[in-house]
């Protein structure tokens, strides 16, 4: 299908296709055995520049914007999901700087991540999932500082990132308006991480517990002002939902092609099981609802490098609809394969594993048809 992507574009398809085909997908199984996180590979895609698609070319970067993102993301993903998103996740520790960081906290912080240093997003908590606004970590201003108490849960290159944006509750009692965000380097006295949790899919990336105990922050690592935390969250989430849903994208891709390959080679009753009629009809579905995830995947990312003021509504339904998409064809792909579909020899029950978060993190897909429900009721009624 032709995105009409810019020749620049067309490069980082690429050079990222190349990196998950010759880098990537022959060490996939063996990452999502061991769960060993992919520093060699983080090194590759930062040499072929990759960590500087999404940042302005003032701090090192070459402004390509989320599109770019997206297209590295997908092509990466196709490898491996689990390998890929310490990249992805990388843009998403990234864009609270990136959109309300003072001018100083982009010179100090966007070079090195330009460069490849990895970043992380802490908002999660065990009482704070799809509830943003539950957030008990507290940050209490001491002089020129900020002094941080609490755990942040799940969260992805928790211990491998050097930079970490943190929602924090400057004033409690106030609740989403009482969130602010600040910037918080490994390293700094008082924060720590606990385990590395053993998940169910995406397993060679790290997830860890962000464990702040009178962590001292200095005042200038604020992001924004106090109480915007909430909005730095909500606004770094439209930025990332077309990555989330460029992931799904490239492991549904991943699935149909394994798919199809075997299919094409198995034999039953004397012929080529994709010569079934029923068979045609699920690879026709995959394909179909693939095309229709990417197409909309990058709708939402070319819509948000444009500052449309729907971009947010459709980064919701890119996520919403590429990451069921992705559920779907990858369980698809595992009855293609019939019982080989079933055994870890045979890479399609992986890609099922994977697929399954793209429907939960960064905002479950339940959420985002709260957001997308409002906002088409509200666009509409403005239009009238």
């Amino acid at each position: 299908m032709d995105l009409n992507f810019s020749e620049e574009q067309e490069m980082i398809r690429e050079v990222a296709r190349e990196i998950a085909v010759e880098k990537i997908k022959p060490v996939a199984a063996k990452h999502d055995e061991t769960g060993e996180f992919p520093h060699d590979i983080m090194k590759v895609i930062a040499e072929a520049d990759l960590f500087r698609v999404f940042i302005d070319e003032k701090y090192g970067g070459m402004g390509m914007g989320t599109v770019a993102l997206a297209i590295a993301i997908e092509e990466l993903t196709w490898g491996c999901a689990g390998i890929s998103i310490g990249y992805a996740a990388t843009g998403l520790g990234a864009f609270p700087i990136i959109l309300h960081g003072t001018e100083e906290q982009k010179e100090k912080y966007l070079p090195p991540i330009a460069e490849g240093k990895l970043a992380a997003f802490g908002l999660t908590e065990s009482a704070a999932g799809s509830d943003a606004s539950a957030v008990k970590t507290t940050a209490v201003r001491d002089g020129d500082h900020y002094i941080l108490n609490g755990t942040k849960q799940w969260i992805t290159n928790g211990g491998e990132a050097e930079t970490y944006s943190i929602i924090a509750s400057t004033h409690p009692k106030k609740g989403a308006r009482g969130l602010s965000a600040f910037i918080v380097e490994k390293g700094t006295e008082g924060f720590d991480f606990g385990k590395k949790e053993d998940k169910l899919g995406i397993r060679a990336s790290a997830t860890r517990e962000l464990v702040f105990k009178d962590c001292r922050v200095p005042a200038e690592n604020l992001i924004g002002k106090e109480g915007r935390g909430f909005k730095v969250a909500m606004d770094t989430f439209d930025a990332s939902r077309p990555g989330i849903g460029a992931q799904a994208v490239g492991i549904a891709q991943a699935a149909l092609d394994y798919a199809v390959a075997f299919a094409y080679e198995r034999e039953q009753f004397g012929q080529k099981i994709t010569s079934f009629q029923g068979v045609k009809f699920m690879i026709a579905d995959m394909a179909t609802k693939i095309e229709a995830a990417r197409s909309l995947v990058y709708k939402a990312a070319f819509m948000y490098d444009e500052k449309d003021r729907e971009a947010g509504m459709f980064s919701a339904m890119a996520k919403l609809f590429a990451s069921d998409t992705a559920m779907e064809v990858a369980v698809d792909a595992v009855q293609l394969y019939g019982g080989n579909g079933y055994m870890k020899e045979y890479p399609v029950e992986k890609l099922m594993r994977d697929a399954k978060i793209t429907q939960i993190y960064e905002g479950t897909n339940q959420i985002q048809k709260e957001i997308i429900g409002k906002d088409v009721v509200k666009h509409i009624i403005r239009k009238k």
